[in-house]
């Protein structure tokens, strides 16, 4: 007797959540947090949109091809996670990228039933880079943009690519991390006036953890649930993969480190630099999110 496989989608009222921003500004902790939730699921971040779409020829994009690289970095994640049986979801002749991302959506699908949850976030920070893309073909998508201090940005980005240089493509040089900051706001901002899109500003979360996760689960469409606050660690862990070293921060507690590693890491030269390319940049985001950002009393 032949069986056959029933697989049931997320109902379609429930939103599929998106968390993005400039690597090493909370998304993680941010993550955490969520991911405590009773109906909230969340995984390890899966790099999936970045490697669908980049490094495709003219002709791969025109035909709306899937990168070379998508169905291994596919794979690899279902195999990071323990669940490599869910490979089944992508078809072995899959080549067009909407096969692929029915086949992802899916695979989040499925491990949120698996955890006995109503929705999932994805915490890709890169994917603030294709949200055009993923608002057109993912079914009720919504972004939290998460946008932390650029001083603090820069000095962490800056600490952990000399870390883990191996992980983070070479040790980047500080011209490389403030403009990685500057363009990744600048992109939070440009969505910021849609409906499905949220800012959530680092330090006010640090400050005031239970007014913004209210106004952010508010925005999600769920209850908040104290628990969050005491449940995130142990969340942290099973969306950390063993190699991710530079997260286990997460794991030590809610607190905000304003300005530590800047004067830990630089010269007063350097210190000055930096100081003087995130001036102007710090005036205009200051104004345009004033006008996005959580008020907190």
């Amino acid at each position: 007797m032949l069986s056959i496989e029933v697989w049931l989608p997320l109902k379609p009222s429930y939103p599929r959540l998106f968390l993005v921003g400039c690597p090493r500004s909370g998304t993680t902790l941010l993550q955490s947090l969520l991911a405590a939730h009773s109906q909230i699921a969340s995984f390890p971040e899966s790099h999936f949109f970045r490697y669908l779409l980049r490094n495709r020829s003219m002709l791969r994009t025109k035909l709306r091809i899937a990168s070379p690289l998508a169905r291994k970095r596919f794979n690899q994640f279902l195999e990071e996670i323990g669940h490599p049986e869910l490979k089944r979801y992508l078809p072995q002749t899959a080549i067009f990228t909407l096969q692929y991302v029915k086949g992802f959506i899916r695979v989040l699908d499925e491990l949120t039933q698996q955890q006995g949850k109503h929705l999932w976030l994805e915490k890709t920070p890169g994917n603030l880079y294709y949200i055009s893309y993923i608002e057109k073909r993912v079914t009720g998508a919504k972004f939290i943009h998460l946008v932390r201090n650029g001083v603090d940005v820069v000095s962490s980005l800056y600490d952990v690519t000399h870390q883990y240089p191996d992980d983070w493509k070479g040790a980047w040089d500080l011209d490389r991390c403030i403009q990685q900051w500057i363009k990744d706001v600048r992109l939070s901002c440009h969505h910021l006036h849609k409906p499905n899109h949220i800012l959530i500003q680092y330090e006010q979360l640090i400050e005031n953890q239970p007014l913004v996760l209210g106004k952010l689960c508010e925005f999600i469409g769920v209850d908040y649930e104290p628990t969050m606050l005491q449940n995130y660690q142990k969340a942290a862990e099973t969306i950390t993969l063993p190699f991710e070293s530079w997260k286990v921060s997460v794991q030590q507690g809610i607190y905000n480190p304003f300005g530590q590693k800047f004067h830990q890491l630089f010269n007063e030269e350097q210190k000055q630099y930096i100081l003087q390319e995130l001036s102007e940049a710090n005036f205009e985001f200051s104004q345009k999110l004033a006008r996005f950002q959580l008020f907190i009393e």
